[in-house]
């Protein structure tokens, strides 16, 4: 039985194209106010959820139930209850501010109150009367972000919302978006920018070839994978040997190697601890460094030491 707190869940789902199996017996669970973000390379089935979850696609098997109901008999009652923020929306380039959200209103029979309200949400009151095609890129997303939400709705879907967008518009659609989860808005993030997900989201959700791989908070997740900061070095052409037998065994150490291009990551506790030895033990065993770097270990480190690839890739 769910909790009364489930507003999704999603019960060993398949969804097929041909000989392709886009998501693989997936099941989650999401809950009211949640704020999650869903990461994955191109392929990993994450659009092709979203789209059974938005009612777009039906799944071949299994079930989804949205705020306790089904698309198949209640898609009138689900439309009502969602939004929906796309990387790209259109609109008529000689309508103001104002005539398009009064033309999305219509749609939900909005008050004018309401209309105000959005223009507030998303700093857009002083371009009340501008035309659209006068707008910045990042007013014209912060438009379509104040459609997508004219319906009040309890769920909002977010299919990367600031692609595109330069750093400072991408912060201004993020204090929306944190505005709405103080709201109590329950919402779903499709995302390349790692940094996007690890500010806003509370749980992350990291899928890859239909499946997910693992979910959890950022520090649930980075902590799982050795220790939280990396060192990455590449060895110098000649150098023909295996590395890690050269590593020292430090704390939660856990080494990566590519030998193609002779790169190797070992994600350590202490990089300050770890180091010395490391390069100690290099210089001892006649291994030449090409290039080094350490950092703290991030979401695409997390991906790579899953899959051996970035999310990137």
């Amino acid at each position: 039985m769910l909790n009364s707190s489930t507003v999704i869940s999603v019960q060993n789902v398949t969804k097929k194209f041909k000989d392709i199996t886009a998501v693989n017996s997936l099941s989650l669970e999401i809950r009211k106010g949640e704020f999650v973000a869903l990461l994955g390379p191109n392929g990993a089935g994450k659009t092709t959820l979203i789209e059974m979850l938005e009612g777009i696609q039906s799944p071949d098997s299994g079930k989804i139930s949205i705020l306790g109901a089904s698309w198949k008999d209640n898609e009138s009652f689900l439309r009502g209850k969602i939004g929906l923020a796309l990387q790209e929306t259109r609109f008529m380039d000689k309508a103001t501010v104002w005539e398009t959200l009064e033309l999305f209103g219509s749609f939900y029979k909005a008050p004018e109150q309401r209309l105000n309200e959005i223009l507030e949400l998303t700093r857009l009151t002083e371009k009340k009367k501008t035309f659209v095609n006068s707008l910045s890129g990042g007013q014209r997303q912060r438009l379509a972000l104040g459609v997508s939400i004219m319906n009040r709705p309890e769920i909002l879907f977010l299919d990367e919302p600031t692609t595109g967008l330069d750093p400072g518009a991408r912060r201004d659609i993020w204090k929306i978006l944190e505005d709405l989860r103080i709201e109590g808005t329950t919402m779903i993030l499709t995302t390349h920018y790692m940094e996007e997900a690890e500010v806003l989201c509370e749980r992350i959700i990291v899928m890859d070839k239909g499946t997910i791989l693992d979910q959890g908070t950022l520090s649930e997740l980075l902590g799982k994978m050795g220790g939280g900061e990396i060192v990455r070095f590449t060895l110098e052409g000649g150098a023909g040997k295996e590395p890690e037998v050269f590593l020292p065994k430090l704390g939660r150490s856990k080494f990566l190697w590519n030998p193609s291009n002779k790169e190797g990551r070992v994600f350590v506790d202490k990089i300050t601890e770890y180091l010395p030895a490391m390069l100690d033990s290099f210089s001892k065993a006649g291994l030449a460094l090409k290039e080094l770097e350490c950092h703290q270990k991030t979401l695409d480190d997390l991906f790579l030491s899953m899959t051996g690839r970035g999310l990137g890739e």
